[in-house]
């Protein structure tokens, strides 16, 4: 037996009562019943054949063996929780790498960067552009912007925001004397005149006509792009009208490069999420970056509701 060292989870048990002397507010702090407390205690007592504790009027004492016990052993979890602290620290301070794609990369995070090194000097972040979020989270990267469902095994995922399709053009096709000729955009009948740009495919712009019940529509013209940052761009020069993420456009609409013609949106069926590996979900550095940027944009978030932006 001296070479043995009692099961760590009774120990844990027997510190957190002998701390408190009560099974019950030990139990509440590390988050199991009162029944498995006693049962550790239990088997604590078995392994060491010394009685630990002794009930007296509905309260909790320790024996003398116990109390000696609980002396010795304290300082050591007081110094596993300081080491741990300390490794928390140090996983403060240094680089952290995130991938996401470039859209998401170029439209909303650089240009935000600068507030998320005002706060934390000490995290030098580096960013890794991928043309498909899902499985960047590699070995050389800390946390991934991802777009989806928000289900992957065996990872940690922190939602943005409820992500919305949003209709954007160019100023410019809201003007009646349009260079090209068409006709100024003020209607969705107008759109017949414009064209459509599509991410990746046309599937979006169909679902959007026909939650409008706008039948006979032609989403079968207008070029199709494989970045969503290379819509936004076609949008802002005035060669059609996108289907925008919100949070993408956000920056456009707000400098007045873009603008929102029609107030019907379409609840997108996927979102962006952060993600980290589910046991680095609390190292300083990845907590950090992931609480800064779920304030950033909880901030910035478009008060979206009845098919009205605001």
């Amino acid at each position: 037996m001296a070479n043995r060292l009692p099961p760590l989870k009774a120990l844990r048990a027997f510190e957190a009562s002998a701390r408190q002397l009560s099974f019950t507010r030990a139990a509440e702090e590390l988050f199991v019943t009162q029944a498995a407390i006693s049962h550790q205690i239990k088997s604590l007592e078995d392994y060491l054949s010394i009685k630990l504790f002794m009930r007296k009027n509905r309260s909790l004492l320790l024996t003398e063996e116990g109390q000696s016990y609980y002396m010795d052993i304290k300082d050591i979890f007081n110094s596993l929780h300081e080491a741990t602290e300390k490794l928390y620290a140090r996983g403060a301070k240094g680089a952290i790498t995130v991938s996401s794609q470039a859209s998401f990369a170029i439209q909303w995070l650089v240009p935000r960067l600068s507030a998320f090194n005002a706060l934390h000097p000490d995290i030098d972040v580096r960013i890794k552009a991928v043309d498909q979020a899902e499985n960047s989270l590699t070995e050389d990267v800390d946390v991934a912007i991802y777009y989806g469902r928000g289900r992957w095994p065996n990872i940690h995922a922190d939602k943005l925001q409820t992500e919305y399709l949003i209709p954007v053009c160019s100023p410019l096709l809201q003007q009646d004397n349009l260079v090209n000729g068409k006709p100024a955009l003020l209607s969705i009948a107008d759109l017949a005149h414009h064209n459509l740009l599509h991410d990746t495919s046309r599937k979006d712009w169909k679902r959007w006509f026909k939650q409008l019940g706008v039948k006979g529509a032609n989403v079968n013209h207008g070029p199709i792009f494989s970045h969503s940052a290379m819509v936004l761009q076609a949008a802002v020069h005035g060669q059609g009208i996108a289907l925008a993420y919100s949070v993408l456009a956000k920056p456009d609409i707000d400098s007045g490069r873009l603008v929102c013609p029609f107030n019907d949106v379409l609840v997108s069926k996927n979102a962006y999420f952060i993600v980290c590996r589910e046991n680095q979900k609390n190292l300083g550095k990845i907590e950090a970056f992931t609480q800064w940027l779920l304030d950033m944009v909880a901030s910035e978030q478009e008060q979206i509701t009845d098919g009205q932006i605001s």
